[in-house]
């Protein structure tokens, strides 16, 4: 499965060179995509490797480590609920994440090394894409849609990173919290997610607020928020 959704996103970045605005505006929209569902399999396989490291076995037999998105607990909130997300507004919504033992790790710095692994992995696919594109300087197409999945990317590292509960920045600090502070991030984990997004969507203010600090954090990797503003267009083909 992962390999199939890498060659899907392969596949949308050779019809970006084609000369055809069809194949074009299909192109980034697959590699966007594919590209976004790549990088969902490599968030939670970070998340996964270094719970192995750190003394969880489980992932293993799981499956966690073949980066088969099929394998995880589940599949509609790892891969399914992202990519419908994107494709609807553009939001890098985190996927499920893989579940862990957490009473199998050594230490808090490992339990909290484990939730950061995730964003981690959006950071380096973020900036290993964004830099490709300023050092290669590809295709028009090509570099648009990289640089739109490159945003992408430093935007669920960011999204990633607060420090709410049920997101990955919650996990990295709940260990050195009190034990009443990780009772109510248990409690507030499975709506703490809705409220944030739905501010992200229905707050000019907080959006904006956010997609400012993604864009700075862009452009301070090399990216061009020109070209990403090229393949956000593209990638929307029907508006």
């Amino acid at each position: 499965m992962f390999l199939a959704l890498l060659a899907l996103t392969v596949g949308g970045a050779l019809m970006t060179l084609l000369e055809s605005e069809t194949a074009l505006r299909a192109g980034v929209f697959l590699l966007v995509l594919g590209g976004w569902a790549v990088s969902l399999c490599l968030h939670e396989f970070g998340h996964a490797i270094v719970a192995f490291r750190g003394g969880d076995r489980e992932v293993y037999f799981k499956g966690y480590l073949t980066l088969d998105p099929r394998k995880y607990a589940d599949p509609v909130l790892s891969l399914v609920l992202p990519l419908l997300f994107l494709a609807i507004g553009g939001i890098p919504l985190p996927g499920g994440a893989v579940w862990i033992n957490h009473n199998a790790l050594r230490s808090r710095a490992v339990d909290s090394r484990v939730s950061l692994a995730g964003p981690f992995m959006n950071l380096v696919l973020g900036i290993l894409l964004a830099v490709s594109v300023a050092v290669f300087q590809p295709a028009f197409g090509l570099a648009a849609g990289l640089s739109f999945l490159a945003l992408l990317q430093l935007a669920a590292f960011v999204l990633n990173m607060l420090p709410v509960p049920g997101l990955d920045g919650w996990g990295a600090i709940e260990p050195y919290l009190s034990y009443p502070a990780r009772s109510f991030g248990a409690k507030a984990r499975p709506w703490a997610p809705l409220i944030l997004f739905a501010a992200l969507i229905g707050i000019p203010g907080v959006s904006e607020v956010f997609w400012d600090v993604v864009v700075a954090l862009y452009g301070g990797v090399g990216g061009e928020a020109e070209l990403a503003g090229f393949g956000q267009l593209l990638f929307f083909f029907w508006q």
